[in-house]
């Protein structure tokens, strides 16, 4: 765009200069002048009559002089038309000079052209055919009409043809149509045809190589360009701007820092670096290749900015997710008078969706508005996506309804901002309106309606989608799939997600870490260290994120040889100082027991965050210690560090496992402090704390003070009441949580039958646990029967106790039993508790309280005697 607008400037001027040098006499001698020189020397000159796209441009134009001649020209001298004619019809005599280069303004050549300009390109082609069959030379001109008509059209066949008739004629050797050869082939989308063309020409300038080296950047093959550009250097052929300019892009696709920092050398050598376009490639090159403060160096250097050279900079702040310095930068931009054009408005939006930055873009809007940009589709699908983002969904849908044009990048964008709100619903209802306004979606649509779907679990619509997608055969792309495998596990389906899997005829290392990551949320470590090992087989390679999953399989199942040597692993692979994998090991480490290797692991994180400290409390906690628990939080608030909502619950947790209660009460004034009270596992955490200090009131205090209240809030107040031996509380408990409309779960149900255990209350607590059963549909599970069995212990019903064990429709495991043996101890009953000893040494040979236990009866038994 820049280089035609220069270009025709460039006429213009040389046409205002040209007559203000001469006065009207000398105007029309300097035009004899020139016409005399070109019939001396025609090749010196192009001829763009049957190309030039206006009047303005001449009709010859001096190679080197940029000097212009115009056939209707009103200084022209009058032997001009003669001549022309004259050495047209002794073309092919000639052999050479104006006929090689001038077709003839009354024969065949003309009217080709004339075909050419008017768009009937097929026509021509045929008249060129007959006139080469005719052995009727024809001017070049009239091939490069028709092989630039082609291009445009992209008519690979006609294209082809054209190129034969060059061949026939003799002329392939000439390298302006061997150029062009080339571009048509580029144009027409065959590369290998146009380097063919190029590698038989016998001469290259660098016309040649621009254009092939452009081939293989448009077509995706960034090095394969980035070579030949060397191999033009060696050639001895020096790069003009465009060269470089079509190298830079290559080196920013492929992030080829190096080789564009030598490039950037070259072009200072070749003084091309004050050049504005090249200057804004190469911020471009830099910023793609990650070095924005390179860009930004090249950007303040340049001695010359144009609003491209604003907005590629402001493009790199925003493509690197530095939306504060893109915004700022466009300040400056205005202070130096620069007025933004649509892209640049784009770029500026997309700085603000990075960083949430709503009221800085409604300003852009409204000043987009008043620029008469907002009907740009590209501008409409930036304001959505920016406002989606930004989470003002209700301004997206209103930017998005009043679009006059829509594509699928918008409907996408707009899915997508629904999605991100968590409004899955939406994003799948906005699907189906898409789809009946006749749009087809695209991967990245349905990618965004996959995530939508695993965000609130709609299995079915999902699998609705598969079949979509694998009957407009997406199901092939790398990311669709590995989006499918994400929804599969996260709607809690690992087998048909490992289908997916196996079913990729491409996979890469995000394929397998999702798949790993399925496993280990699904608790199936051994599956998940399993496919890690078919991982390696297949060679390929984990990252950091890859390490933190497998760390993660290895602590959900206490692996702790497989996670040592995960760690050795991590250590060869220079991973160590990444602190989230120190985070991660310090974890594995805990979880598996191993408490010494996690604080030494701990001990040399060279950084260590408020997650690591909270990894290696948790530890602790874990492992019961939780003194050394409270001594490693003195050590962090030595170290500056503050803790957060995560670090408060294993603190509080770890005075609940030592009943530090005023510790407790400390950490609960931080809480407050901290403003984190209201977050609602803090006030579980902190009910279950004060609970197990025996500080009950205080539990109470807390569970009526919370805003929002789960069935784990309600587990810990009625536990807390049933380890006081409050049974009758308890149950008023479970029926106000009734009333609100939460569920009991098997918790609930566990902790009121201890409590009214604890409290004597056996006909309240059978009543509850037939209800339970039959009533709630609550399958009992082994704790609550030994819950029942100390209940009717303890209310020395031994003998229904035993029944009661008879009659469990599940194998009573080693707890039971060891229930029914304690309560025979309390209330001596020997028969009962050898028999209860028998149970419990069948199951568990090795439990020496039973032994205890039955001597406890034993010896009560004799003393009475």
């Amino acid at each position: 765009m820049f280089q035609t607008t220069t270009t025709f400037l460039g006429h213009i001027l040389s046409k205002f200069l040209m007559d203000a040098s001469f006065g009207h006499a000398g105007r029309a001698a300097r035009m004899e002048q020139l016409w005399q020189e070109f019939f001396s020397d025609p090749s010196q000159w192009w001829d763009n009559r049957f190309i030039k796209k206006s009047p303005k441009y001449p009709d010859f134009k001096h190679k080197t002089r940029n000097e212009g001649l115009w056939m209707d020209g009103l200084l022209n001298p009058p032997w001009v038309r003669t001549k022309m004619a004259t050495m047209a019809m002794g073309r092919r005599q000639s052999g050479g000079g104006l006929s090689s280069r001038v077709p003839n303004s009354f024969g065949n050549g003309d009217n080709a052209c004339k075909l050419c300009q008017e768009g009937r390109l097929n026509e021509a082609l045929h008249m060129v055919e007959l006139m080469v069959q005719q052995d009727t030379q024809v001017p070049i001109i009239v091939y490069v009409g028709l092989m630039k008509g082609f291009a445009r059209r992209k008519a690979l066949a006609e294209g082809k043809r054209v190129h034969a008739l060059i061949v026939q004629s003799g002329i392939a050797s000439d390298i302006f149509l061997g150029n062009i050869l080339v571009d048509l082939y580029v144009k027409c989308g065959s590369v290998l045809d146009a380097w063919k063309v190029f590698n038989a020409m016998p001469e290259h300038n660098v016309c040649s190589w621009t254009t092939i080296i452009s081939a293989y950047v448009d077509h995706g093959q960034y090095e394969q360009a980035i070579n030949l550009f060397q191999q033009m250097l060696q050639t001895g052929v020096a790069p003009d701007k465009v060269a470089f300019v079509v190298v830079l892009k290559a080196c920013a696709r492929i992030a080829a820092l190096e080789e564009g920092k030598q490039l950037h050398s070259q072009i200072i050598k070749s003084g091309f670096e004050s050049d504005v376009i090249v200057g804004s490639v190469l911020v471009d090159m830099y910023a793609k290749c990650s070095c924005i403060e390179h860009a930004r160096q090249v950007f303040n250097n340049m001695h010359e900015r144009d609003v491209m050279s604003w907005t590629t900079m402001i493009a790199g702040y925003a493509q690197q997710g530095l939306g504060n310095e893109a915004l700022t930068l466009y300040e400056q931009m205005k202070q130096e008078g620069v007025q933004p054009v649509d892209v640049t408005y784009v770029l500026l939006l997309k700085a603000c969706a990075s960083i949430a930055a709503l009221e800085q873009g409604k300003q852009f809007h409204s000043h987009i508005k008043e620029s008469g940009f907002q009907s740009n589709l590209i501008v409409g699908n930036a304001l959505v996506d920016m406002y989606a983002k930004c989470g003002s969904i209700e301004h997206a849908c209103q930017v998005f309804n009043n679009m006059h044009e829509r594509d699928v990048v918008t409907w996408n964008a707009m899915i997508t901002g629904y999605a991100q709100q968590g409004l899955g619903k939406e994003a799948l209802t906005l699907f189906e309106r898409m789809k009946q306004e006749g749009l087809q979606p695209d991967a990245v649509t349905y990618v965004v309606l996959l995530k939508a779907c695993a965000s609130i679990s709609f299995l079915e619509q999902g699998k609705q989608l598969h079949y979509q997608i694998i009957r407009s055969g997406f199901e092939s792309f790398l990311i669709v799939g590995n989006t499918l495998v994400e929804m599969y596990v996260r709607c809690g389906k690992i087998e048909d997600a490992r289908q997916v899997f196996t079913n990729m005829h491409e996979r890469n290392l995000v394929s397998w870490t999702l798949m790993i990551a399925g496993y280990t949320q699904q608790g199936l470590g051994k599956e998940a260290l399993a496919l890690y090992e078919q991982m390696k087989e297949e060679g390929v390679q984990p990252d950091d994120v890859m390490y933190v999953v497998l760390l993660k399989a290895c602590a959900s199942i206490a692996a702790l040889e497989q996670g040592k040597q995960l760690h050795s692993l991590i250590i060869r692979g220079g991973f160590q100082l990444h602190v989230i994998i120190g985070n991660t090991l310090v974890d594995m480490y805990a979880k598996c027991w191993s408490i010494k290797d996690a604080r030494q692991v701990f001990n040399g994180m060279h950084e260590r965050n408020v997650v690591s400290w909270t990894a290696m409390l948790a530890g602790y906690v874990q492992q019961g210690l939780g003194q050394e628990a409270l001594a490693l939080y003195e050590q962090m608030k030595q170290e500056g560090v503050q803790a957060d909502i995560a670090t408060y619950v294993v603190l509080l947790k770890a005075c609940a496992s030592i009943s530090a209660l005023e510790q407790g009460k400390q950490f609960h004034s931080h809480i407050i402090e901290s403003g984190f009270e209201s977050d609602l596992i803090v006030g579980n955490t902190l009910v279950d704390m004060y609970a197990k200090c025996g500080s009950i009131e205080c539990a109470r205090e807390v569970f009526n003070n919370m805003h929002e209240r789960d069935v784990v809030s309600w587990n810990a107040i009625i536990s807390g009441y049933a380890q006081e031996g409050l049974g009758k509380e308890a149950l008023t408990l479970l029926e106000g949580m009734q009333r609100e409309g939460k569920k009991p779960n098997e918790v609930t149900y566990a902790s009121v039958l201890s409590a009214c255990s604890h409290s004597g209350l056996v006909e309240e607590g059978c009543h509850l646990f037939h209800s339970m059963c039959n009533d709630h549909a609550v399958t009992p599970t082994v704790d609550h029967y030994a819950c029942m069995v100390d209940l009717l212990g303890r209310a020395g019903c031994l003998a229904d106790a035993e029944d009661f064990i008879n009659k469990m429709p599940i194998q009573p495991d080693a707890v039971v039993w060891k229930t029914l043996l304690g309560a025979a101890r309390n209330r001596g009953h020997v028969e009962i508790g050898r028999h209860a000893f028998d149970q419990v040494m069948r199951l568990e040979p090795e439990n020496t309280g039973a032994y205890v236990l039955l001597s406890n009866i034993l010896s009560n038994s004799w003393q009475e005697v």
